[in-house]
């Protein structure tokens, strides 16, 4: 006869059995679902792999691109990414190859900023990626929304020493606002399509997708290196065997079906009616008031032609920086370009329309505790960037500046400011013009007065021309004597200061706006980055002239390192030939020194007409020094 006390005993025991019999069961299928799920092997019930096409995922890449509008891809050719480029170029997308990947992705940063669309470069892996990396940085500190397409080693070959197959994307992340490498033929459209999307959203900057080899290139040469012909015999290798076939299958399936290639919508941030009506109140009340207009408010979606009527409606006086500049046309009289500082101190209500107080502002030291500040900015942090210690805001907008502006035109219903504010900045900026004039007539040592020079080179400019600038001295002292055309007709690094940027901007512009010219000044120094890359403007035929203002050194170092340290060590270049080595790469090459210094506007004149020819034109202006930026700093 059983015990009853003993059967009770067991009835608990055997449920805590069953219990974990369904626990560990329940655990099983739920890991073979996670890794059927990983492998594929769900997606591949319901989505078969056409093992006989000979499409690969450069036609996917190129697809997307065309349904974005991209007309140019800039690139170094490299074996990890050819099926992209060929792809692009059936599709009728330019592709325009250069010499170094920097310039690659220096010219999709000029498209950008131009076109307000997303420039876009592809490289290479390994090398060819970590080339791109200064130009990609600039990017992000200018805020130009890019697309960088990367070649990597294939998904199965990644961390075990295949060639150039380094961790890209630990490289990129911090340079990018997105970053994403796809795995499946079938994630090329989706991921490409957000990553066009994140580059224009919010505040725009750069983005990287990683494009590994066996996403791009066709079923049939993927399968000849993944899957061997002769699978190894034994379990081990039937395993192998399986899971390489597997992984194939995974990477191909779904990867031609039809998918939606088109731009996802965009995240502009926007400032609230309520901001807006207490900046207009603000403003509404200001005697003095100050408008200073950075690169943001050139950003899509408010076009340049209804800003500028917003700000000539607005009737505040301005400064313009970054891509801003040329806003108002030459000699506009709204526009105020010398003595900032002391008009900031002036002023009794300024608005930072997309300008930054970083060390351009002195860090915020230059705005008066008594003004009265708005500041309005895509970017929060870099909106109250320094806010904390040397300035405060009235008000602070986080949201798009174009529209921001034209908001305030509408709540201010055409009020009008006193005059006499505008004319006393006027007759300020008239006198310092007058110094430079001063400036100008003086002789130098040796060669040309650069000052001059520039004075001429500011009476030649045609009004439909492109500015592209890179370098120290000469062109810091060219920002104060040139003036752009018209807006989005500056080309600058950008607060980065990267020197390098001139190739590139120039290659960008050029074919953005075949029609107009594209003048680049150009350092002595900083021209040893483009030279080489006179090479690609005789190859893709993209005449440019570029302008050298060769004083034979880095002086704006050796400005402030000689009297400050008591060395020119390391500051000291040579008097160059550089027009000779443009002609050694084909262009053509023109020579400006003391000799010729009565023909400065009809060398200048030469070397316009043989642009207009067709052919790239290198004018080596020989120069001397002057006393015109003494003060100045360059750290």
């Amino acid at each position: 006869m059983k015990n009853p006390a003993a059967a009770v005993a067991a009835a608990p025991e055997e449920g805590s059995f069953f219990l974990f019999l369904l626990l560990a069961c329940g655990t099983l299928v739920a890991a073979l679902l996670g890794a059927a799920y990983r492998l594929g092997l769900l997606y591949q019930l319901m989505h078969k792999v056409d093992e006989t096409s000979v499409r690969h995922g450069g036609e996917n890449v190129a697809a997307v691109l065309r349904a974005h509008g991209v007309r140019f891809l800039f690139t170094l050719v490299g074996g990890h990414i050819s099926p992209l480029l060929v792809a692009c170029e059936k599709l009728g997308i330019r592709v325009v190859d250069t010499r170094h990947e920097v310039t690659a992705v220096f010219a999709a940063d000029a498209v950008a900023r131009i076109t307000g669309t997303v420039g876009v470069a592809a490289v290479t892996a390994g090398p060819g990626l970590t080339n791109t990396v200064t130009a990609v940085k600039n990017a992000q500190v200018a805020q130009s929304p890019i697309l960088l397409l990367g070649g990597a080693a294939s998904t199965l070959l990644q961390k075990r020493g295949a060639l150039q197959a380094i961790d890209q994307m630990s490289l990129f992340r911090p340079l990018c606002k997105f970053c994403a490498s796809v795995r499946r033929v079938r994630d090329i459209v989706p991921t490409l399509r957000a990553a066009m999307a994140a580059a224009q959203s919010g505040t725009p900057g750069p983005v990287f997708v990683e494009l590994p080899l066996d996403v791009l290139y066709p079923y049939f040469m993927v399968q000849k290196e993944m899957v061997p012909a002769k699978p190894p015999k034994g379990l081990t290798g039937v395993v192998i065997s399986w899971y390489l076939q597997n992984c194939l299958a995974n990477l191909f399936a779904g990867a031609w079906e039809p998918q939606p290639a088109g731009p996802l919508p965009l995240d502009i941030p926007q400032a609230s009616p309520q901001q807006v009506q207490r900046c207009v109140e603000t403003l509404s009340r200001a005697k003095r008031p100050l408008l200073l207009l950075g690169s943001q408010a050139l950003l899509p979606p408010t076009p340049a032609s209804k800003l500028r009527a917003a700000v000539e409606t607005l009737g505040i006086p301005c400064f313009l920086g970054g891509m801003a500049r040329g806003l108002l046309g030459r000699n506009h009289p709204l526009h105020i370009r010398q003595n900032r500082g002391a008009a900031l101190k002036k002023a009794d209500v300024v608005i930072l329309a997309g300008t930054v107080c970083d060390f351009r502002l002195s860090y915020g030291r230059v705005l008066s505790r008594h003004s009265k500040i708005i500041v309005v900015n895509r970017n929060r942090e870099e909106m109250l960037l320094n806010s904390d210690i040397f300035w405060k805001p009235q008000e602070a907008v986080q949201g798009d500046v174009g529209s921001f502006i034209l908001k305030l035109v509408q709540g201010l219903q055409g009020q009008m400011w006193a005059t006499d504010w505008v004319e006393e900045l006027r007759e300020a900026d008239r006198q310092k013009e007058q110094t430079y004039r001063e400036k100008a007539a003086r002789p130098v040592a040796q060669h040309l007065n650069p000052v001059r020079v520039l004075q001429l080179v500011e009476e030649t400019l045609p009004d439909n021309s492109f500015l592209v600038v890179d370098g120290g001295d000469f062109v810091a002292t060219a920002a104060y004597l040139v003036q752009p055309r018209g807006p989005l007709r500056w080309l600058d690094p950008g607060a980065f200061g990267t020197l390098g940027v001139g190739a590139g901007f120039a290659l960008g512009a050029k074919l953005c706006q075949p029609d107009a010219e594209v003048w680049c000044l150009f350092g002595d120094g900083a021209f040893g980055y483009s030279l080489i890359e006179f090479d690609t403007f005789v190859r893709h035929k993209i005449p440019v002239i570029a302008l050298i203002g060769n004083d034979a050194g880095w002086t704006q170092i050796s400005r402030e390192q000689v009297p400050r340290l008591g060395s020119n060590v390391a500051c000291g270049l040579a008097y160059t030939d550089y027009h000779k080595a443009a002609i050694g790469l084909g262009a053509r090459g023109l020579l400006l020194s003391r000799e010729n210094e009565d023909q400065v506007v009809k060398v200048l004149r030469d070397g316009q007409q043989q642009c207009q020819d067709g052919h790239p034109v290198v004018v080596n202006i020989l120069i001397g020094r002057t006393d015109f930026r003494d003060g100045s700093i360059s750290v």
